[in-house]
This record gives structure tokens, C-alpha cells and sequence, in this order.
């Protein structure tokens, strides 16, 4: 196999993938804390709506009814859409992907607050698209070798 670069890359319509996992794999997941209280709360449902709402999928006291939403995209990307006054690890803006307003695409280690939850996203670094390739093999930076072609995940292989 011949070493690509990035810049090569651009020119012949090269798409580069980031993982090999199964839609939705590495236990997408909030670590939520508040004083001492700290639990972990699995993102397995295409929106989540955290708030103090009946009917959200995360109910959490002296929180607006819906604070914040984390919707599951087409790219297997968790997004994150603040509607009541937290704080992020990052600017929120407008999403490129989504055109919300004060949307982030939440990584590992991404942290957001909701009245006086703490919360931290966590995926398993193989399923983890902000590392190059998942951070499964691959060069860093602008050295970026191809990865094999990606396994058939359908039920009938």
C-alpha cells in the first residue's frame, strides 16, 4: 500500500472514514455528577432531552423542563444543543453540520453544565470519530494512511 497525505487526498474525491465500529458502538455515555452524587447514564436512544420535564429521557431536579438535547446523527456523531444557561469545554456556535444554534459535537472528555449537574461524554476510543481513525491505526496530523475498507456490518454477511 502507497503513504497518502491529506493534500493528495483533496484532489481525487478521497473521503477518509474514522472508524470501523457499528453505528452507535463504544458505550456512548454521560458521567453525570452534583455534589456527591455521581452516576452514569447511557446514550442509547437517537435524542436524549435532559431536563426536569416528564417525559425526558434524563429527568434531572433544578434543571429547565428541557435544558439540553443530544440528538445521534447520520455521521454516528452525538451533538450536543444547549437551550437553558450552561457552560461547555467549548464555544458553543452555530453546528456546520446542523445549523443549530449553540450545538457542539461532543468528543471523550467533553464536559457541559445543566443548573447544578456536571456532565462529562465518554465513548470508547475505538468509536471515538475526533481521533483520527477512531484512534484504531492511522498516523496523526496530516500523515494519515489509508485504513482497509470497512467491514460489511449488514445481518446478512
Amino acid at each position: 500500500m502507497t503513504e497518502r497525505h491529506l493534500d493528495d487526498r483533496a484532489d481525487d474525491g478521497y473521503t477518509p472514514t474514522t472508524t470501523h465500529a457499528a453505528r452507535g458502538a463504544g458505550n456512548p455515555r454521560l458521567r453525570i455528577t452534583r455534589d456527591d452524587e455521581r452516576t452514569e447514564f447511557a446514550l442509547d436512544a437517537e435524542v436524549v432531552r435532559i431536563g426536569s420535564a416528564e417525559g425526558n429521557e434524563l429527568r434531572l431536579a433544578e434543571t429547565d423542563p428541557v435544558h439540553a438535547t443530544i440528538t445521534h446523527d447520520d455521521r454516528d456523531e452525538y451533538v450536543l444543543t444547549l437551550h437553558g444557561e450552561g457552560e461547555t469545554n467549548a464555544s458553543l456556535g452555530v453546528d456546520a453540520t446542523h445549523g443549530n444554534a449553540n450545538a457542539e459535537t461532543l468528543r471523550t472528555g467533553a464536559h457541559f453544565t445543566a443548573g447544578p449537574w456536571a456532565f462529562v461524554f465518554a465513548r470508547d476510543e475505538f468509536a471515538d470519530h475526533g481521533r483520527p481513525y477512531g484512534g484504531r491505526e492511522g498516523g496523526e496530523y496530516s500523515d494519515q494512511p489509508l485504513q482497509r475498507p470497512r467491514p460489511d456490518y449488514s445481518e446478512e454477511s
